[in-house]
């Protein structure tokens, strides 16, 4: 962030802190990657700059290198997060104001067909259960890949989601055709703890990093021959608009 001395230690505070609200791993590079901007534009540790300084610096973001203002916003709220959660400052709300912007984008969505094209793309099973639990449920990416194999509970047939957004726990309704997908994939894989995990040099497990739900929808998208730009947050989207809790299948039929 600026200078060597202070780097390794506020970087590691501060992603401590990201991790205890459980932010995801892109955001956390967003972020740090927006204090350390901050801090080389002054050419000072970002502890030994203040209100002050974020106010001139989102002056030159918005006027000088003409961002939009919702890309500002998100470059405060970093800045925000790193004076008031990591430097535990305690500055009044309209010190660090957020720039005002009106325009509210649609969020891209997939239609019932373009999501069966990519579930149908999918390189293996594994993508394929990833596809249909981020679609079906509406989960994100990094609640996804920290899925545990004991949180599909068929019984309740419900899918239980710990320390969501907010820090919350929540369970989304389990479609019983994802339970025969999941079933399938399990027999397969045969994880222990994670659902999705990925083996370690040491033999160990750990879950699959947040990239790769993000690939895993790039590489479907691709094979499909898609034109938009399939990420994860779009099939969230996609779950939302068509409400697909109504109905008893989570796969979409063209027919």
């Amino acid at each position: 962030m600026g200078h060597e001395v202070p780097v390794t230690h506020l970087r590691k505070v501060m992603l401590e802190e990201l991790r205890r609200r459980n932010f995801s791993e892109a955001t956390m590079r967003a972020y740090i990657g927006a204090v350390e901007r901050f801090a080389r534009f002054f050419g000072k540790a970002p502890d030994q700059l203040g209100p002050d300084h974020i106010r001139r610096y989102q002056a030159h973001l918005l006027h000088e290198r003409k961002l939009k203002a919702e890309t500002v916003v998100g470059q405060v709220a970093a800045l925000r997060f790193f004076f008031v959660r990591t430097l535990k400052r305690r500055f009044p709300p309209d010190s660090i104001p957020y720039p005002k912007y009106t325009s509210h984008r649609i969020p891209k969505v997939l239609s019932p067909e373009e999501v069966a094209q990519l579930i149908d793309a999918a390189g293996n099973l594994q993508a394929r259960a990833i596809l249909m639990l981020l679609y079906s449920t509406g989960i994100r990416g990094s609640e996804l890949v920290r899925l545990r194999v004991e949180d599909i509970d068929s019984k309740r047939m419900v899918v239980h989601i710990r320390q969501g957004k907010g820090g919350k726990d929540r369970d989304v309704p389990l479609c019983p055709r994802l339970l025969e997908t999941l079933r399938e994939y399990w027999r397969w894989k045969k994880p222990k703890t994670w659902l999705f995990a990925r083996g370690t040099p040491t033999g160990g497990d750990d879950h699959l990093p947040d990239k790769a739900v993000w690939y895993a929808c790039a590489e479907a998208a691709r094979h499909a021959r898609l034109k938009k730009r399939v990420a994860p947050h779009m099939l969230r989207h996609s779950f939302a608009t068509t409400c697909w809790r109504m109905v008893p299948t989570c796969r979409p039929s063209r027919s």
